[in-house]
């Protein structure tokens, strides 16, 4: 093949109408079985947990109590990316988020390169969240009997532990969920983020009645640096935006739904994280959060002097992280079932049951594999590297609705973004900033990981492709 071959087949795009024609509702697809609300409380439950529970007391430690500014810079980062997901979303509502807006805009290399992204930010942000619920589980038990579970089987590596048992656990339960369906998994998931809102709202409640001004100083100990770098790592918190795209295909009415559905449950997530983390240090010295496990029960413990207040966080915080946990398995699933019924990865991952609707293999590949990630890998280098791979993600869909805008204006939309092309580069160029300001191992982590889906692309998938078996003939 010669080198302009090469370049044109890298390139191909899926035409949308495709993308869109591919629900068809029969053998082989999924079922539109989503609401507003359900929708609403899958991008809630994706997003709340894992930054407040678990990121909060390793984002402290980098920021101090500017550690507020952080979360109100990522938040607008996550803002200007929702605004742009709402519009691409109303517009191409299928399965796969990312990875097919990039295909029907920027070509098959560039979606397979962030499908690869997207993989290795779900099943590394699963981990990491993953990861947490031990600490929480052993502080409600501590609590209640006095006895908690060794850190060798409760603790990621790199914090006392060998081999993180409860994530196992976790893994185990949320997959078997998924296999019932989509629409039992959406609606427990939302009466668990109710739950969690709840907990929450207690806690601010509580901190507040023990806020220190003096605590917030000095309110940028580690200088703006800091600040940036904390942004970043706690980042990873936002996926609950992509975690709603990914269920385009299985939502009613998607070009009304899906963007309101979006920028409902960004405008919950941010007030709720600013919310606890001004309460958080305000309530508790920033230099006591370095090193704390299950930071917000210990701080409502320190302030009452009673263990009920954190036993109902310990609590919340369990329900958190299993709500999360579930929904970032669900999108992985519906992001490899796109990605195998586009030829790009083996048909056993677009297999669905005919009863439940739901890729019964797919779904116990993936929790092989965060599980195996959860147990043994320690949680900062889980946390930056799905910053890394959620950022990309976010930046290359604010790029597909510039793009998308100049090649078919004529297509229907439910939303678009206000005050375009701003708001689209605003948010690339954010997503940018974040990107830089990670640190350099990550990079290297990720490189590995790129270079592992590159031999994956040439050896299967260029091959396998349902576009270029079309495009030289063959059956797909």
């Amino acid at each position: 093949m010669s080198s302009n071959s090469l370049a044109r087949a890298l390139m191909r795009c899926k035409p949308v109408t495709a993308l869109v024609d591919e629900h068809g509702g029969g053998k082989g697809h999924l079922s539109r079985s989503i609401g507003l609300f359900q929708l609403t409380m899958l991008g809630v439950g994706a997003t709340i947990g894992t930054g407040i529970f678990v990121a909060l007391t390793a984002a402290v430690p980098e920021a101090g109590p500017a550690v507020v500014v952080s979360f109100i810079i990522a938040g607008i980062t996550a803002a200007l990316t929702a605004l742009c997901y709402a519009e691409i979303a109303s517009t191409i509502p299928v399965s796969g988020s990312s990875y097919s807006y990039a295909y029907a805009t920027m070509g098959e290399f560039i979606a397979y390169i962030v499908g690869a992204c997207l993989l290795l930010e779900y099943a590394v942000s699963a981990s990491a969240i993953a990861v947490g619920w031990g600490q929480y589980l052993n502080q409600l038990m501590g609590n209640l009997t006095g006895w908690q579970m060794p850190d060798a089987i409760s603790q990621p590596p790199g914090a006392g532990g060998y081999f993180n048992l409860p994530a196992i656990v976790l893994v185990a339960m949320c997959a078997s969920l998924l296999i019932k369906g989509a629409r039992e998994s959406t609606t427990i998931n939302a009466v668990l983020v109710v739950v969690k809102l709840a907990v929450l709202a207690l806690f601010v409640v509580i901190a507040f009645s023990a806020f220190h001004v003096e605590n917030l100083e000095p309110f940028t100990p580690k200088g703006w640096l800091g600040v940036g770098a904390a942004a970043s790592t706690i980042f990873f918190s936002y996926i609950g935006i992509d975690a709603i795209s990914t269920a385009g295909e299985e939502v009613k009415n998607p070009r009304k739904t899906l963007p309101l559905g979006i920028i409902l449950s960004l405008v919950l997530v941010t007030l709720a994280y600013v919310l606890v983390a001004f309460a958080a240090v305000g309530a508790q010295k920033w230099t006591e959060f370095a090193g704390q496990d299950a930071g917000l029960a210990v701080i409502l413990q320190n302030i009452t002097g009673s263990a009920w207040p954190s036993v109902l966080l310990s609590i919340g915080a369990i329900i958190s992280i299993f709500s999360v946990t579930l929904v970032v398995m669900y999108g992985q699933t519906r992001i490899l079932f796109a990605m195998s019924r586009d030829g790009l990865l083996p048909k056993m991952f677009q297999k669905v049951d005919p009863k439940t609707m739901t890729p019964v293999a797919n779904t116990y590949i993936v929790a092989v594999f965060i599980a195996t990630l959860a147990a043994l890998i320690p949680l900062d280098v889980l946390a930056n590297l799905t910053s890394m791979g959620t950022l990309i993600a976010f930046a290359v869909v604010s790029a597909g609705v510039i793009i998308l805008r100049r090649t078919r204006p004529d297509l229907p939309r439910g939303y678009m973004v206000p005050f375009f092309p701003f708001v689209p580069i605003l948010s690339v160029m954010f997503c940018i900033y974040l990107i830089i300001e990670l640190p350099w191992d990550t990079y290297a982590l990720f490189t590995v990981w790129i270079a592992f889906a590159l031999v994956i692309y040439f050896s299967y998938s260029f091959r396998n492709s349902v576009l270029g078996k079309a495009s030289r003939g063959e059956a797909a």
